[in-house]
């Protein structure tokens, strides 16, 4: 096992936008991901396995970079819930598009975190990152002191902060924005998974029916029953064909706008962490300026220097926040928009694939009526 990581400044050897998922092994219970990564020399690729807990072990260390100025005001990359090799019915909803497609998806979610973590201007400095992308060995799984992530299992007992008057106009139109756009976001996934879960029961139905008429298929010299098991075995071929474009549909689906909405709603989610932790560290400032006011002069310069510190730190976090949010726009933006570009592509393709296929249909079945 390797020595608990330091939060040093480090500078990855890799190329942050080339990280691949490219396979994934089951072993028992166990999930294993090959992680390929071109080297900046150009002289070759790092290839590590990793299973699920490894990530959980790089993302924990990012968010305990407590040591770095404002880092409560980043907006972590989201990692995707844990897959099993057998999925719950409560896992699979919670993976929604990630669960589906033998796993391609699902590694394209976790190759898309790694490359918003090595691309990231903050979070690619923590030595860790360089150790997950190029170290042989397993990282460790030491346990890691209080950080953000544990502060977050609180949120319970803190809802009242969610809701606490903002004192910076810009960042109560973001949580507004934010409370909005969480929800539509979440919604559109939710609703765009439905439409391909009933593709993909269409195409199933379309294989079954292809099946079944093959069942009404008759040998013998009688003309009429020859007619008509030809015509059976010809709508065969025609929902069978039915049946490979639905699937097509609903992968190609999957593939884009699904992962894209997929992928948003969780950058919604993330960056409405981000905002909940400001806000609690503003409460905390409040809380701070009270007790500097009404301390006792035996308590007033330690109240006072806490006050300071607590200011200090919430400037660092509104002055990171403001850029997280900034580009996280673009990212935004950027997302939706080549998520729906593929897809229109992916679609216009297969439907005139479809489109040769029902005509080539057509024209056998005129040759059959003449």
């Amino acid at each position: 096992m390797m020595e608990e990581v330091k939060e040093v400044t480090s500078i990855l050897s890799v190329h942050g936008h080339n990280i691949k998922v490219a396979e994934v092994l089951k072993d028992g219970e166990t999930l294993t991901f090959l992680i390929v990564s071109e080297k900046l020399s150009g002289t070759g690729e790092y290839h590590v396995y990793r299973t699920y807990d490894d990530f959980e072990w790089l993302q924990q260390h990012l968010f305990s970079q407590e040591d770095v100025p404002g880092i409560q005001g980043v907006i972590f990359p989201p990692l995707p819930t844990k897959a099993q090799v057998n999925n719950s019915a409560k896992v699979m909803k919670q993976l929604g598009f990630l669960g589906l497609g033998e796993w391609q998806p699902y590694c394209k979610a976790l190759e898309t975190f790694l490359q918003e973590v090595a691309s990231h201007s903050v979070l690619s400095k923590n030595k860790c990152v360089e150790i997950f992308l190029t170290s042989s060995d397993p990282p460790g799984r030491q346990i890691l002191r209080k950080n953000i992530l544990n502060r977050l299992s609180q949120a319970v007992e803190e809802m009242r902060k969610e809701g606490h008057k903002d004192v910076d106009e810009f960042f109560q139109t973001q949580r507004d924005h934010n409370l909005l756009l969480t929800g539509c976001a979440k919604n559109a996934a939710e609703k765009f998974l439905d439409v391909v879960l009933t593709e993909q029961k269409i195409a199933v139905a379309c294989g079954h029916f292809s099946a079944a008429l093959h069942l009404c298929v008759e040998q013998g010299e009688d003309p009429d029953k020859q007619a008509f098991s030809k015509l059976c075995v010809k709508l065969s071929e025609v929902f069978d064909s039915m049946k490979k474009n639905m699937v097509s549909v609903a992968e190609n689906n999957v593939s884009t706008l699904g992962l894209g909405l997929d992928l948003d709603s969780r950058y919604q989610e993330a960056q409405k962490e981000m905002l909940f932790r400001r806000t609690c560290k503003l409460v905390e400032l409040e809380t701070a300026r009270r007790n500097a006011e009404k301390a006792k002069p035996v308590k007033k310069a330690a109240m006072e220097e806490m006050k300071k510190t607590t200011e200090t730190e919430f400037i660092h976090i509104c002055g990171l926040a403001k850029q997280e949010i900034a580009r996280f726009k673009g990212v935004h933006v950027e997302i939706l928009q080549q998520a729906l570009v593929q897809w229109c592509e992916k679609q216009l393709f297969t439907a005139k694939e479809s489109a040769d296929q029902l005509r080539q249909h057509l024209q056998a079945f005129k040759g059959m009526a003449c």
